[in-house]
């Protein structure tokens, strides 16, 4: 303290100072001297006091020494001694004093604590001001090792208690990361170490530095660090390289890519290049250092290959990682003896993450071998090992691994697999695979059972061939018995009382496997008639935390049963195991079983990765694939177990909304056909009223034809017979005409009424839609109430419309009968006149006869239509009563359900009344027809009665012969003046 006191220039001098007042002092001389020496000398004194009273320098002296490291970077010393003072500060570490190696492990820990929360409020003061990591980052541009080095550890213990926040501050620093990548370029091996453990620091966890990191060209320098080092066989800085490695590569696609691209894997091959090491001890063992290195190169190859990276990435890295040769010596590796079991075990599971999924390499490995007498195949040599109680759990673990990886999407694989269990390839001089999944399936380790179970299921996954050939499988259970099948003998061992949880947990896996999406193996499950009262009375039961597993278990088998089931079995069909359950087990309680195994902590555990991570054996209960199997089938099991309940109720809610869009249907095309009906009748009525204004014009010109023949015969009188037949056949003519005419509007007639009466039918159609929709919508009644009256209005209408009709049909009826009388009276005039010696009278008067028959056939077919005319009217009342009834009905009606079969049998009556009428209609058209036709015929008849008129007359004119009779006169007069009064009637 002498030096101190002569430096610092005490008081008193038998006063000795404290720390704090020779801190207090030093950081004075600090700010205050001009001479650079002086501050140099108080700076180095701060330094070599900042361990000791660490407090004190930090809180008096941490801000001075920031301002020393900008003002003063000229001296390379005082930066060195200020960069030392600050890590001193920051950093966390023990007194190397007797009395701390004196303290027990708790108050070591304790202080320990202490010196690290006092680390972290130091570092929260220093990075308050951003501008002190650029000041350090730029200190690391120094060359001087006194400078450098000290940046690279302030730097160090930064990032290692605030490294987001520092990472942040490095991003934002101009040429931050640039920076930190030159320190691995320093041939100063202790400035390239502290700097690789900077970057692996600064690394994690932050993808943009890994980024800048990786394109600054990090992987080549690592590589070449690396190789220099000694590769496998080098010390802890190719194991910092590694690290550092890792960080850059793990979850991070992008350097990923640029990895692959920049042809870097096919540099990691030497690295596995053991036959030319040369870490290994005299004995054959390996270094501890050499077993770190190996093993972080494979977790970078592992990392390259992921299954969580992309597929196409990771498929790439794969097919790259067999041509550089680099899966072979991974291989040999495998395949080698003295490797330590660690190796072997990372060894594994990067082989394993090579070949998942990838073809070619799955045939290459399949095709590796052993380097035994006679070689084995690598995968027979590995399940050996898988099936061994006796070697170590994660090893086995790992075989598991590989084997699935083996067979991932691998189809030939698993052929090759199941086709060493069949009997016809089964070789028995040779070890198998077929045979070791066997012997583990039944053997006394509870492990191996489960191993086995899991492994066989691989085999079966996703693919029905090889869980049909896998029936064929029989097993020998002793001498003299008669062999069994494996599915057989898998279920025997699952309903044995003294199987443990494990065992039957594998076992339960490998059937949920095998029976799923494979009809044929689940008709052969339920052929024994024990299967299924075993797994009700399991999942029956209350059982403890593992025992709910194996319930759970069994639910999901029986569900598996239910929604595969071919109903082959009459026994146990889908809808009998449906009702078995329910009455066995419950619904509510099956579904708990099953939702309990997907909420257990192993099986989201398993559920994570692919690989298997299980911290001891006992936990071994799932793997990742059959987790994703009943996450698939859970759904569906929960959904048709669940059907049986709801199937009457569905079924009920369907048919209802059938009949309810039957009837919307219904009631769209009956409005269709109202609409297209009201067209066709108004177009009717336009009709009518232009043939009305037609016959009113005709009776016109007939009266008018009248007069003008009176006034002819009043003029010149009748002289000859000849005339008088000329004038009584221009009347029969005439009256044929008027006949032919009256008869055409009684057709038209006919047709009006038969278009109202499909008008009539289409309107009970509506009454019967709005009955229809009254049932359905019971709150929509006043609705069918409207529907019922507008429907009771247009019958009514039509009703007016018929009797209108009606009466036209008797008005023309008449007309026809007076014309009948005319026409009798004219066939009369010319049985007076047979003295006229005309050869061919007779003829024309047959004729006549003929055509008085066909006019009095007219007459009876026109009553009959009238009569049927009758015929409807009355049916027309009687459905007018009947729509009255169910308008009473449905205004009485309640909710209507309880009336729906009723109304149903009055619409079946209604719908055959329809087809009755409909026929009766059709009938009538072909009675009309027959009318037209003859009607034609009758006209035909008076074309040729007109002919023969002329040649009458003019053989009358060759004859010359006068008409002088008097009577015929007075007859023909007498005749029109009773025809005026029938006209006047």
């Amino acid at each position: 303290m002498s030096w101190f006191r002569n430096v610092l220039g005490s008081g008193e001098p038998g006063v000795q100072p404290t720390g704090a007042d020779t801190i207090a002092r030093l950081c004075d001389r600090v700010q205050s001297s001009t001479l650079l020496d002086d501050r140099r000398d108080a700076v180095r004194a701060l330094k070599s006091l900042s361990k000791k009273f660490r407090v004190e320098v930090g809180t008096q002296a941490l801000d001075i020494l920031i301002n020393v490291l900008q003002t003063d970077r000229s001296d390379c010393e005082i930066m060195g001694y200020a960069l030392d003072t600050i890590f001193n500060i920051i950093a966390a570490h023990l007194e190397p004093e007797e009395e701390v190696e004196e303290e027990s492990p708790a108050e070591q820990e304790a202080r320990m604590k202490q010196e690290v929360q006092l680390s972290e409020q130091f570092i929260d003061i220093f990075l308050k001001r951003s501008e002190n990591v650029s000041l350090v980052l730029g200190l690391l541009e120094e060359y001087e090792f006194k400078v450098r080095w000290p940046a690279i550890k302030t730097m160090t213990a930064l990032s290692t208690m605030r490294a987001s926040q520092v990472q942040q501050l490095i991003l934002v620093s101009p040429q931050g990361v640039s920076k930190l990548m030159d320190l691995l370029s320093d041939t100063r091996e202790v400035v390239r170490n502290d700097g690789l453990l900077l970057l692996t620091q600064l690394t994690k966890g932050n993808a943009n530095i890994q980024k800048i990191v990786a394109f600054e060209n990090a992987f080549d320098r690592l590589l070449e660090i690396i190789a220099e080092e000694g590769a496998s066989d080098g010390g802890i800085v190719v194991e910092d390289c590694l690290l550092l490695l890792l960080n850059l590569l793990k979850k991070n696609s992008s350097n990923q890519t640029f990895f692959k691209e920049g042809s870097f894997i096919q540099r990691l091959a030497p690295f596995f290049d053991l036959k030319t090491s040369g870490g290994s001890s005299p004995d054959g063992s390996w270094s501890a250092q050499k077993v770190n290195n190996v093993n972080l190169m494979l977790q970078v190859v592992r990392t390259l290959v992921s299954p969580s990276n992309p597929q196409q990435a990771t498929s790439v890295c794969q097919k790259v990682i067999h041509q550089c040769g680099l899966l072979k010596q991974l291989c040999g590796i495998l395949m080698a003896s003295g490797v330590p079991a660690d190796i072997l075990t990372e060894t594994i599971n990067t082989v394993s993450e090579v070949i998942r999924g990838s073809k070619l390499n799955q045939e290459f490995f399949a095709a590796v071998n052993a380097p035994s007498n006679p070689p084995r195949p690598a995968i027979v040599v590995l399940l050996m090992s898988m099936v061994n109680e006796k070697q170590p759990y994660v090893l086995r673990c790992a075989v598991l691994y590989c084997f699935e990886c083996f067979l991932y999407k691998n189809e030939i694989g698993q052929e090759q697999i199941i086709a060493t269990l069949l009997p016809a390839t089964a070789d028995v001089q040779t070890v198998t695979a077929g045979q070791l999944l066997c012997g583990g399936l039944f053997s006394q380790d509870s492990l191996a059972n489960w191993f086995a179970a899991v492994a066989l299921a691989h085999a079966l996954k996703d693919n029905t061939t090889q869980k049909e050939q896998l029936l064929r499988v029989q097993l020998a259970t002793g001498l003299g018995n008669p062999p069994v099948s494996l599915l057989q003998q898998c279920t025997n061992i699952l309903a044995q009382p003294t199987a443990k949880v494990q065992t039957r947990v594998g076992l339960l896996i490998l059937l949920c496997n095998w029976l799923s999406n494979c009809q044929l193996a689940v008709s052969h499950f339920l052929t024994n008639p024990s299967n299924i009262p075993f797994l009700t009375a399991q999942v029956a039961e209350h059982a403890d935390e593992h025992e709910s597993l194996v319930q759970g278990l069994c639910a999901f088998l029986l569900g598996i049963s239910i929604i595969d089931n071919d109903n082959a079995n009459s026994s146990f069909t889908k809808e009998s195991l449906r009702q078995l359950i329910a009455k066995r087990v419950g619904e509510e309680s099956f579904i708990e079983k099953l939702e309990g195994v997907s909420k257990h902590e192993l099986y989201t555990q398993a559920a994570q990765k692919p690989q298997l991570r299980f911290s001891s054996p006992d936990a071994m209960l799932f793997d990742y694939e059959f987790t994703s199997l009943y996450k698939h089938l859970e759904s569906q099991i929960v959904k048709a177990i669940q059907e049986s309940d709801d199937i009457e109720s569905k079924k009920t809610v369907e048919d209802h909304d059938n009949i309810v869009t039957q009837y919307k249907d219904i009631i769209r095309e009956q409005d269709n056909q109202l609409s297209e009906t009201k067209k066709k009748y108004e177009d009717m009525k336009v009709e009518f009223s232009k043939q009305e204004s037609q016959l009113s014009e005709q009776s016109s010109q007939i009266q008018q034809l009248k007069d003008q023949y009176a006034l002819l015969k009043a003029q010149h009188g009748v002289n000859n017979t000849g005339q008088d037949l000329q004038n009584s056949t221009d009347l029969h003519d005439s009256g044929s005409e008027e006949i032919s005419r009256l008869q055409a509007e009684v057709d038209d007639l006919r047709q009006q009424l038969a278009d109202k009466d499909s008008a009539v039918e289409k309107l009970k159609n509506d009454l019967t839609v709005a009955e229809a929709k009254a049932v359905l919508n019971t709150d929509g009644t006043e609705e069918g109430n409207g529907e019922v009256s507008a429907v009771q209005t247009r019958l009514e209408e039509q009703q007016q419309e018929i009797q209108e009709l009606k009466r036209t049909l008797a008005e023309q009826r008449d007309e026809v009968t007076k014309e009948k009388q005319r026409a009798d009276d004219l066939s009369s005039q010319l049985e007076e006149k047979n003295n006229i010696p005309i050869p061919d009278n007779s003829a024309l008067i047959a004729e006549k006869a003929a055509m008085s028959t066909k006019i009095s056939d007219l007459e009876s077919k026109l009553s009959h239509s009238e009569s049927e005319i009758s015929q409807l009217q009355s049916e027309n009342q009687r459905l007018q009563s009947e729509k009255q009834d169910l308008e009473s009905r449905l205004s009485s009606q309640g909710e209507g359900a309880a009336d729906v079969g009723q109304l149903n049998e009055e619409l079946q009556k209604l719908k055959l009344e329809n087809e009755r009428l409909s026929s009766e209609g059709q009938t009538a058209k072909e009675d009309v027809a027959q009318i037209r036709q003859e009607q034609e015929d009758l006209l035909v008849l008076l074309t040729d009665t007109d002919e023969k008129k002329d040649k009458y007359k003019e053989k009358l004119k060759e004859l010359g012969q006068p008409t002088s009779d008097d009577e015929d006169g007075e007859e023909a007069e007498e005749e029109e003046e009773e025809e005026e009064d029938g006209d006047e009637d």
